[in-house]
């Protein structure tokens, strides 16, 4: 009898053990059809044919867009200040900065930060206020009266400048600004139509290296980890689609960990995406990128706009921010 139980209870485990297996290999083939199943989420995104959108781009290149379940397409867009207006509509994510989310959130738009790209750091900026080495110019105060260059008047690199000639004790208004694109400030400034430049690199780079000298990194004025560009979303797909950008932050990271091992792949997939000469590409420092953002790292801008007269309305920080 002792032994008939026993094998009884042998025959029960082997059953039971049996039915456990078959259990898991059945869900298992269940999540992974579902899996299977499931379709990419379409995603329309703009960027600027510069190095800070480079994750974006190895990102599509490489496959991280597709791992995270996200079926991205890039297009290509030249004006960075007409893009909020275009989420919701043309774009999901769009490139943006600062003072230009907050005038268009002061103007009536329903557009948010959902993530960051790039910020300027004291060990690495990517923006200076350039002289001719013979100009006499050494600082603010020379500037007053002065002529300078902008890629943008009211755009983040020029509200950056203006707010530190005010920190120094410089009438911001005393000094001229005419918008002339990046590449054409170095004959500008060689010919002395204009005083100063407000560079952004690799053009600040090649500027320095031909003798010509920075007096400033005007974005370090604001913070000294301050947000350069970042994506934005309409308010309210991002709200509704925090799973997505969770999405586009993780592929976002996994490119950042790709150029950091692979530059040299890195730079080729560059020069695919801005066109530039292989020399220019080659020379281009990568900016830091990251992507976490939060609310303060959107008002310090706030408070410097309003400081250089820019924002006559109070915008709370805390709402333009939607970010798993």
């Amino acid at each position: 009898m002792l032994h008939n139980a026993l094998s009884s209870r042998v025959g029960l485990h082997a059953k039971l053990a049996c039915i456990a297996v078959l259990a898991a290999v059945t869900t298992g083939l269940v999540h992974q059809s579902y899996a299977q199943t499931q379709s990419p989420v379409a995603v329309r995104a703009a960027y600027i044919p510069v190095v800070t959108w480079l994750p974006a781009w190895v990102a599509k290149e490489k496959g991280f867009f597709a791992a995270h379940g996200l079926d991205v397409t890039l297009s290509v867009a030249q004006n960075l200040s007409t893009l909020p207006g275009t989420v919701g509509k043309q774009f999901e994510f769009v490139p943006s900065t600062a003072p230009d989310l907050l005038k268009s959130v002061a103007s009536g738009l329903d557009v948010v930060a959902v993530a960051s790209e790039v910020f300027e750091t004291e060990d690495n900026p990517s923006t200076h206020v350039i002289v001719a080495k013979d100009s006499g110019i050494a600082g603010p105060k020379d500037l007053a009266g002065k002529l300078i260059a902008t890629p943008t008047i009211g755009g983040v690199i020029h509200v950056s400048v203006l707010y530190w000639l005010k920190k120094n004790g410089v009438d911001p208004a005393s000094v001229r600004a005419v918008e002339v694109p990046f590449p054409n400030m170095p004959d500008q400034l060689k010919a002395k139509r204009v005083d100063a430049v407000e560079s952004l690199e690799p053009f600040a780079g090649a500027l320095r290296a031909n003798g010509y000298v920075s007096i400033a990194t005007p974005l370090l004025s604001v913070g000294k980890d301050v947000l350069f560009p970042f994506w934005i979303s309409q308010g309210a797909w991002a709200r509704a689609n925090l799973p997505t950008i969770k999405a586009w932050i993780a592929a976002l990271e996994d490119a950042k960990s790709f150029i950091e091992k692979n530059p040299a792949e890195a730079r080729k997939i560059m020069a695919q995406y801005t066109k530039l000469p292989e020399a220019v590409v080659q020379a281009t420092p990568f900016p830091t990128y990251r992507f976490a953002i939060k609310p303060a790292d959107i008002q310090v801008w706030a408070a410097a706009l309003r400081d250089v007269g820019q924002l006559d309305k109070e915008v709370d920080s805390s709402k333009l921010v939607v970010t798993p």
